[in-house]
């Protein structure tokens, strides 16, 4: 994913059912052991590929289109199935699912280690995403159905302080390797895991099933896909293409429209993967429009820091993922404390004044120039940032779980968490947009200033798919490159800043939805829907 960390409602998932099968006590500690492994595989996968983007866009020659694809073909199939993934589970058992998708996405990270070129490495990290959305889903809901109601909750605790650790150490490791050995080895790094995990699962893990587990929304899920394919496709190739082109604007359509019939669709099935009745709850719906606006924020924002700290700071990738670490500690820290906060105050002071200091943390993002030092610059903006998500993750996931009764805790867990997956897929590709726009038109304008000619006017605009990584013309030195390469820079933050900016609008809608819509301390928790849905409402 885009963003550092994990999503919200995890602990929800997995609070959200009985021990269906629980463990021996002397597996409990292993079975543990395998659902953290998993589960940091794929919160590490995230952090680390953003990471290593800049050095594969240099070894790979790939463009900033290509960096993108990379990121999104992976979120892409992870937020359209991963609702689809936890219900494979139920039906055809949790562990068996959980082992195809970790096996999938070994192969996976195999493949994106051996990729000679952009293409595979896309088609990989695609296929990676299809595995993580079997995989993450089934780690979770392991731990469900393996530990007892009266153990789930140290097993909870245990699954969260260690996935915070992999979270922490994820961006560092991963940037220590790229660094010295290759980025290839921040995915290989995934075999020999996945191998410990297999071995673990094997021995330790007991097969769980649902007897009840609600029909497999097949429609639902090829909708959704096609839908949010057509919407990164087109946001995606319309930087490089234009949005005239019909290969953008067509896609555009097609995914749209698809959207609008998912919606059709999922409002009259009897058993739909993402119950719309779930809305009609003002605190779930509340909770859900502020995630998708405050992970866009989040997601888009920190798909280019890398890029800023490296190609324009001079960052090694080990202290390019270093310098996230206090968001991640911060965050960590506080969860506690501010999940208290909805039973002393109330989800809408929390949830509104968190996402306002997030926005102030995104403006302080966007006032570093090309030069300083990270604890004057960048520092600031990551604390503050992470001190603006500390009251809002653990009070968002107790706002749409409390905002449905105990038997769709399960759904409302599920559907908050692809919401906030789904935000970051969106945002990565609209602020690239935004981003491409504002490196273009800063380029030309710097570039005017520098004499110059025709021939290699033409080569700079040629390089301007690569964004930060745009290299002066070949033959062009001296003091002409060091013009050329500080245009680019600077034409680059210019973007970052215009990310950050919108970032930080982002950040205000969605205080403001918190604001307008969540139920403020003494009111109603729950509305008609959470007594009874229009799913459950339907003859079986």
């Amino acid at each position: 994913m885009s963003y550092a960390g994990r999503p919200p409602c995890d602990e929800g998932v997995i609070r959200s059912s009985d021990g269906a099968s629980p463990c021996a006590a002397s597996s409990g500690p292993w079975v543990l052991a395998a659902t953290i492994l998993a589960s940091g595989m794929g919160f590490m996968d995230g952090t680390i590929t953003n990471v290593a983007l800049p050095r594969i866009q240099q070894e790979l020659n790939a463009s900033a289109v290509d960096a993108l694809w990379i990121v999104e073909s992976y979120a892409l199939m992870l937020a359209a199935l991963i609702l689809v993934g936890g219900s494979l589970g139920d039906h055809y058992g949790r562990r068996r699912i959980f082992l195809f998708g970790v096996g999938l996405f070994t192969v996976a990270s195999l493949w994106c280690g051996l990729a000679p070129n952009p293409g595979q490495l896309i088609a990989a990290r695609a296929v990676q995403g299809v595995g993580g959305a079997l995989m993450i889903p089934g780690s979770l809901a392991i731990i469900s159905a393996s530990f007892s109601e009266a153990d789930r909750g140290r097993a909870i605790g245990t699954w969260s302080g260690f996935s915070g650790v992999t979270a922490a150490l994820g961006p560092i490791v991963g940037g220590f390797l790229i660094d010295n050995v290759s980025w290839r080895a921040a995915f290989l790094i995934n075999v020999p895991l996945a191998a410990l995990i297999f071995y673990l699962s094997l021995r330790h893990v007991p097969e769980s099933r649902d007897p009840d587990a609600r029909r497999l929304d097949l429609p639902g899920a090829a909708l959704g896909t096609v839908g949010l394919g057509g919407l990164v496709f087109g946001l995606i190739e319309g930087t490089s293409r234009g949005f005239a082109s019909p290969l953008v604007f067509l896609p555009l359509l097609i995914g749209v429209g698809s959207l609008v019939l998912f919606v059709f669709v999922e409002g009259r099935s009897r058993e739909p993967m993402m119950p719309l009745s779930l809305f009609r709850s003002r605190n779930f719906s509340g909770a859900n429009l502020l995630t998708l606006l405050l992970y866009m924020g989040l997601g888009g924002a920190l798909y280019f820091f890398p890029f800023v700290l490296i190609q324009v700071h001079g960052y090694s990738a080990t202290a390019a993922g270093s310098a996230f670490l206090p968001f991640i500690v911060l965050t960590f820290l506080m969860s506690r404390w501010s999940g208290g906060l909805v039973t002393s105050v109330g989800p809408k002071l929390p949830l509104t004044v968190g996402p306002v200091i997030t926005a102030v943390g995104f403006f302080l993002f966007a006032l570093p120039g090309t030069g300083g030092s990270y604890w004057t610059t960048f520092f600031p903006a990551v604390v503050v940032m992470g001190f603006g998500m500390s009251l809002v993750i653990a009070p968002l996931t107790t706002t749409a779980l409390n905002a449905v009764s105990g038997r769709h805790s399960g759904l409302a867990s599920g559907v908050n968490n692809a919401v906030s997956r789904t935000a970051s897929l969106l945002a990565v590709a609209l602020m690239g947009v935004f981003v491409f726009a504002a490196f273009s038109s800063a380029l030309d304008s710097r570039l005017a200033q520098v004499d110059l000619s025709p021939s290699q006017q033409a080569a700079m605009e040629r390089e301007k798919p690569d964004l930060g990584a745009a290299e002066p013309p070949p033959g062009v030195g001296g003091q002409q490159a060091a013009e050329i390469e500080g245009a680019v820079d600077e034409a680059f933050l210019s973007g970052f800043r215009l990310a950050m900016y919108v970032a930080a609008g982002l950040a205000l809608l969605s205080a403001l939805a918190a604001a307008l819509i969540i139920e403020g301390k003494g009111s109603p928790a729950r509305t008609q829907e959470a007594g009874q849905s229009d799913a459950e409402a339907a003859p079986a």
